[in-house]
């Protein structure tokens, strides 16, 4: 089992006839999760901590100050160079944690931040990313279900939230006053696809879809016909 890398991601928000989009990249399929339609991010450099660099312990503390200002930076940088796009990095909306399960060869442990992009001039290298677009969350749930594009849970989850709200606005005004979601999924395998398991399930402690009670987990089926039940 390896440990997980500190990573950054931003959620970027536009409105464009009375609906929010978000920016979507799609990752060369050469490296971790590739071909994976993603928000902008990547994994936190040494640059990114600056001078806490020799306050962060080997087992850092995902709580910090320190590690949440080193995934500011980094979410900021990684936009710059994923997406050519500056953004206000003292208007990050910190609003979850996701760890890459146990089952996964690599894993990550990610910030997820969401920020109103000024500009929506995309410019990609070609590089890490290979495409990129602008769509709504709904939109982009339904291209996923037809096999348009390929999500992977935190993607799907976070869209699926979203796909509620019809201005930046409310985006902000909603999850500014939430305290950030910790995500760490157990994954059972089942026959038609996985199982994700998120706290407050009752099934999270032994992996046991069948475990009755209260219900957070999402089944990733392999005909895309995704559940995400919460109750």
């Amino acid at each position: 089992m390896s440990e997980p890398i500190p990573s950054a991601t931003v959620v970027l928000l536009r409105e464009v006839n009375e609906t929010i989009e978000v920016l979507l990249l799609k990752r060369n399929s050469k490296i971790a999760y590739g071909g994976m339609w993603v928000f902008p991010g990547g994994k936190i450099d040494a640059e990114d901590y600056g001078q806490t660099k020799s306050l962060i312990a080997e087992k850092y503390d995902r709580d910090s100050a320190a590690m949440l200002s080193a995934a500011q930076n980094a979410a900021y940088r990684e936009t710059q160079e994923e997406a050519g796009l500056d953004i206000q990095q003292e208007k990050l909306i910190y609003f979850a944690h996701w760890t890459t399960p146990k089952i996964r060869p690599k894993r990550f442990s990610t910030w997820f931040f969401i920020a109103s992009a000024k500009s929506h001039d995309v410019t990609i290298d070609g590089g890490e990313i290979h495409e990129y677009c602008w769509r709504s969350p709904t939109d982009a749930l339904k291209a996923h279900r037809e096999g348009e594009i390929e999500l992977v849970p935190p993607t799907f989850l976070t869209l699926l939230e979203i796909s509620s709200y019809r201005s930046i606005g409310e985006v902000e005004d909603a999850f500014s006053n939430l305290q950030p979601r910790i995500f760490e999924p157990k994954v059972e395998i089942l026959p038609e696809g996985l199982c994700y398991f998120y706290e407050g399930d009752a099934g999270y402690e032994n992996t046991d879809h069948k475990a009755e009670g209260s219900r957070h987990r999402l089944y990733a089926k392999t005909n895309r016909e995704w559940q995400y039940q919460r109750s």
